[in-house]
């Protein structure tokens, strides 16, 4: 592996450093990442944390590197909150380990290890990765996550106001629960957010009840509209002249039973790998040429044409 200008930088650091053990640095010439992912910190933990530190001292190191954009200075690699807690404390110094290997995936990984990141740290993260070229697939591979959990964490990228103020209010923090309420808000956008601004906490249960009336809904209107297609194949059938055949009446139609013992319906949307992203197949809309299907984001987003030779099928998304 080539020599590395940062390498070069880490030779300056205390042979108590090179030799494993931490160096003690002053809190004055560190700087926060501004890349770094967590950008939420909790004031009052952060204030317990400092209670802490001014009584027991940082028993954990933090991790630096040697700032190339401003020399003589470390840039934080992880110990966010820790950093911020002895600059409460009152601390002049903090223990610290070189490290120039660290990356961004690090710096999540090891949040998340500590205190895991909040919905919206994570989505600016998938976010500012998949504008930089990785796809889905690489990302949930160098997180050690899985496909599905970065599709969660897409709930909040370019995320509408009303499902912004829902989280920062405090009333919709769980990414499952902010996945499933911008998925049903493709669908019902009016009602979901009416029903959002009505809501006082927003939890996986309400979540289904609310699932639940708006597939009884649609299931009941599917009923209604077959009930006025069986009235009118009967009214066809007894206006009929003796001598003219009668109107046949579906007997898929007929043997439905009556509406009011319709039971709900489980919605299932084909899931699909393209270009190492979660799609699903669009059915609505016929595709512009042979060979190629429409496709849409699991969550929000504009639909777009794919070759069918290009898509994986990852299975089912029930809903």
């Amino acid at each position: 592996m080539p020599l590395q200008l940062d390498d070069l930088a880490a030779l300056d650091a205390p042979i108590a450093e090179i030799s494993g053990r931490p160096m003690m640095l002053p809190i004055a010439a560190i700087d926060e990442d501004s890349d770094q992912p967590r950008h939420e910190f909790d004031s009052n933990a952060l204030q317990v944390l400092a209670d802490t530190i001014r009584e027991r001292g940082v028993r954990q190191p933090i991790s630096v590197r040697p700032n190339l954009q401003r020399a003589g200075r470390w840039l934080l690699n992880f110990g966010a909150r820790r950093l911020r807690a002895s600059k409460l404390a009152g601390l002049m110094e903090i223990p610290a380990f070189i490290d120039t290997t660290a990356d961004s995936y690090d710096q999540v990984i090891e949040n998340e290890q500590r205190e895991p990141l909040k919905p919206l740290e994570l989505s600016l993260f998938v976010q500012k990765r998949l504008a930089l070229g990785d796809n889905q697939a690489e990302i949930a591979r160098r997180l050690g996550k899985s496909r599905q959990w970065v599709t969660l964490t897409t709930a909040l990228i370019e995320a509408p106001g009303w499902l912004l103020d829902a989280y920062r209010d405090g009333r919709c923090t769980g990414m499952n629960e902010l996945y499933e309420i911008r998925r049903l808000h493709g669908e019902h956008p009016q009602i979901i957010e009416t029903w959002v601004a009505g809501q006082a906490a927003i939890t996986r249960d309400r979540i289904g009840l609310l699932r639940s009336e708006l597939e009884n809904t649609a299931a009941q209107s599917d009923a209604d509209l077959i009930a006025a297609e069986v009235a009118s194949a009967q009214e066809a059938r007894a206006g009929a002249s003796p001598d003219q055949p009668s109107p046949p009446l579906h007997s898929d139609i007929a043997a439905l039973p009556p509406p009011a013992k319709q039971s709900p319906r489980t919605h299932l949307r084909i899931h699909v790998d393209f270009d190492g992203q979660d799609y699903q197949f669009v059915v609505s809309v016929a595709p512009p040429k042979p060979g190629h299907l429409y496709v849409r984001p699991l969550v929000g987003g504009p639909r777009r044409v794919a070759a069918a030779s290009a898509l994986k099928l990852l299975g089912f998304v029930g809903s």
